[in-house]
């Protein structure tokens, strides 16, 4: 069966939400990990300080199948789709890799850009799965954590279980 890494995260009654998404994901999927819950500023905009995490799943959906499940997730949590990118979330949900596929159909885009751009994704992701190799570079994830420039955006591990 396949295995698909979700990103999640929430601003906005973080913890409530990140516990919606997990329950979900047990429900409605084969939840294999999660990882530490890390707490980071926003970026891009001024709002509340952001929780992620990073599951690892089993389904047997197809990815644009994956998100349309994911979308009733967000549904679940009260998110409202709108224009703007940069604003306070009640959920985030985002198929980050699945298997070793490269997919360029939008609205799925795979391997997803963040894993590489963002600690809060790649810092989860590599403790959940530090040999996974990425399907573009053919690097480990643990090799690209180890040379991403924490600086650039800290994060701080927060008391949440998942």
């Amino acid at each position: 069966m396949p295995i698909a890494y979700l990103g999640l995260g929430s601003n906005l009654d973080a913890g409530k939400n990140l516990h919606l998404a997990s329950r979900e994901f047990r429900n409605r999927f084969s939840l294999q990990k999660i990882s530490v819950v890390y707490r980071s500023e926003a970026l891009g905009f001024n709002g509340a300080d952001f929780l992620n995490a990073v599951a690892c799943i089993e389904t047997a959906l197809a990815p644009h199948d994956l998100c349309t499940q994911l979308e009733l997730i967000h549904e679940l949590a009260g998110r409202r789709r709108r224009s703007e990118n940069l604003i306070s979330r009640t959920l985030d949900i985002d198929l980050l890799l699945y298997d070793q596929l490269v997919l360029n159909e939008p609205p799925v885009l795979l391997p997803r850009e963040d894993v590489l751009r963002y600690s809060f994704v790649l810092r989860p992701l590599a403790e959940i799965a530090p040999h996974y190799r990425h399907p573009v570079t053919g690097k480990l994830i643990s090799a690209h954590w180890r040379a991403f420039d924490i600086a650039s955006h800290p994060l701080t591990a927060v008391d949440l279980v998942l």
